[in-house]
This record gives structure tokens, sequence and C-alpha cells, in this order.
């Protein structure tokens, strides 16, 4: 019996979930020429079987050169394809929780070093770097190297690219494909007036900004098999004046509802380098309860979600359908098992681990077998 709306269950599009914890996708910097290594088996496999309701896989270029750094997965080839192939075999083995993946392409913000190396901008002539791409010719940091603007012919390119790895991610079996369009990286920058300078159809008022951003998802939605979401990740203000913010994000997910999105996942910030987040906890959740209130479709709310009770009161107001969290679940992989004790509920767990569960509560786990 469901004692908490946390562990309630919920369905987005044809996709039931357990309870409303979804594991956030959260960069690695661990993969090699965008392929997965064995680190993302031991990563991914901790995750799966941590009691979530979904496990997202991090952001996933869809080219080479939309990596956010050397280190970042990738989507883009048969060899890169093959590795999360592999991952996924190993973690399925042993885990029957859901698995979504984030398609993305990080635009001007890409050639970074990795972020306990520094995380700046990688200059194109340095082995490790490459040229940036964006909406406009403008730079990430005054000093970084201008990004080379995406022509018509560059634009149709990418959005068939995130086509073809719609279609690899259909093929690997994963449950549903999140579009990145958050935190500065490439679809956010032709979102917002601060990075989109464009002056043909693309730029300019919101709906030109929205334009391509829209041909992107619709191109990953006719890919994707329509029984499997389709979601999308936004940055909800840019916390910097000028920028994108609240009203322009609502606009944004109503035009994604119509077009047959599944789940809007609300985060915040990411492009303007001299942004300024009034951080705290819950502190992007009034984002959400924005979108929610404007779309009929589930919404997700994510940063600085810690505690259960926090968690059980966004869901509990209506603020938002479902909790994302990322750093709580690395620092404590048990986080769901932990929260469903709290409120004494069930989370399935492998059967390898039944034994565990204390005394005071036996009733803890379901088994997966």
């Amino acid at each position: 019996m469901t004692h908490s709306k946390l562990f309630s269950p919920l369905k987005v599009g044809d996709l039931a979930l357990r309870n409303r914890i979804v594991i956030a996708p959260m960069c690695q910097y661990t993969a090699i020429d965008g392929r997965m290594t064995d680190w993302h088996m031991m990563h991914l496999g901790m995750l799966a079987n941590s009691g979530a309701a979904l496990l997202t896989i991090e952001a996933t270029a869809v080219s080479p050169e939309g990596r956010i750094s050397y280190g970042d997965v990738g989507l883009y080839s048969d060899e890169t394809e093959a590795t999360i192939a592999k991952t996924l075999e190993g973690v399925r083995r042993y885990s029957d929780m859901p698995i979504a993946i984030q398609l993305s392409h990080a635009g001007r913000k890409a050639s970074s070093q990795v972020p306990w190396k520094g995380g700046g901008q990688i200059p194109p002539t340095d082995t490790l770097g490459w040229q940036t791409l964006g909406a406009s010719d403008v730079p990430f940091r005054s000093h970084y190297d201008a990004p080379v603007p995406l022509d018509r012919a560059d634009m149709t390119l990418l959005r068939d690219s995130f086509k073809s790895a719609a279609r690899r991610a259909a093929r690997l079996g994963l449950s549903a494909v999140q579009i990145h369009a958050a935190h500065g990286y490439l679809l956010h920058q032709f979102l917002s007036p601060l990075s989109n300078r464009r002056v043909d159809e693309y730029g300019g008022s919101l709906q030109n900004r929205m334009r391509f951003p829209l041909e992107v998802f619709e191109a990953v939605r006719e890919a994707f098999p329509i029984d499997r979401p389709v979601t999308v990740r936004v940055s909800a203000t840019d916390w910097s004046e000028g920028g994108w913010d609240l009203e322009s994000t609502v606009a944004f997910a109503s035009e994604l509802e119509a077009r047959g999105c599944n789940a809007i996942h609300v985060s915040s910030g990411g492009l303007a380098h001299d942004q300024n987040i009034a951080i705290g906890p819950s502190y992007q959740v009034p984002f959400a309860r924005a979108v929610k209130a404007a779309v009929k479709i589930p919404v997700i709310a994510v940063g600085l979600i810690t505690e259960f009770e926090q968690a059980e009161a966004i869901i509990g107001t209506g603020d938002a359908d479902c909790i994302a969290i990322a750093r709580a679940i690395l620092y404590d992989p048990r986080w769901p098992w932990h929260a469903a004790a709290h409120f004494g509920d069930t989370v399935s767990a492998a059967d390898q681990y039944l034994r565990c569960q204390p005394r005071q509560h036996k009733h803890l786990f379901s088994s997966q077998g």
C-alpha cells in the first residue's frame, strides 16, 4: 500500500513508472572517442539498483563536435552504439528499471576540458579540441573562440543527427528519449536572445527562436517509436537580464505539448557566464509549478531536492509530477530506499539485496524476480 505521493505510480505516455523519483542525466566525462567504458557499467549499474523509477543516461552527443568534452558519450556511429549496447546488456541483467537517454549537442559550449581539470574551453588548435558551432557567432565567454554560426545546410544535418541518434536509441531498446534544450547547450542557444543574434527565420522573435528546437523535437518524435515517450529538458530562465525567461519557457512547453511531447523537465541557467542564480533548496520548483499550470503533460522538478519530506511536498502539493535527483543520489545511491523506509512504502530491489532490509522495515523491498 502506498503511503506517500512520492511512491505513487505515474504514466508518462505509455511508460509506467513505479514512483515519482527520476534519476537525472549526469555527465561522467569518462568516455573514449564517444564510447562508453567500464566506468559507465559500474556507474549506471549502481544507479539502476537504487529503487528510482527511471534512470537517464548522461547528455549523449548526436555528433562528435556536439560533445561537451573529449570525455563525453556519443550516439553517432556504430562504434558508440555498440558500447552503449554492451553497457545496457550488463545493467539490464540485474535491473528491470526503465532507462532513458538524453540526446544533446553542446554547441558553443563544446570542446571543453573535463571539470576536474578546470572545465574551460579547449581551443580548436589543441589536439583535444575542435571548432565549436552555434546559433550565432557569440562565444560563451569573451576570450573563447567564437562559434561558427550554423547555416541552413548545417541545421538540416544536425536535425538529421538527432533523428539518427533517436533511431539508434530505439534499436538499443531504451524506454524514453529526452532532448536537451537546457543549460546553455545548442538548442538553448537558439532559444535565448543572448546567444541567438540571427536575422533569418530562426532569430529575432520568440516564434523564430523556437523554430529550430521544435524542428528537432519533431524529427526525434518521428524517429522514436510512438509508444515510447520523448521528453524535453528546458532551462526556465537564463538568470541574466534580457535572456530567456519563464514566460518564454511556458510558451515553448505549450508548443512542445502540441507536437506530442510527453513530459517537460524544468531546470534553469547555464547559458550566461554572468548568471546570477538565487540558489537554495527547491529553488527551481516555482518554475516547474508555472509550467505545470500551463500544460497537461507531466512536469519534472529538479534542483537541490535532497530531503524526503521536501520531495513529498513537491509532489503532494502538485508543484510537479516527478522529482529528479542527481548529486543527491551520487552521494547516497540508496536515496529512494531510504525515502521509501521513511514513508513506510515499498521499493523494488534486486534479489541479491533482499536480505539487507532492516527489521523495522521488513516490507521495504519487492523482488524484481
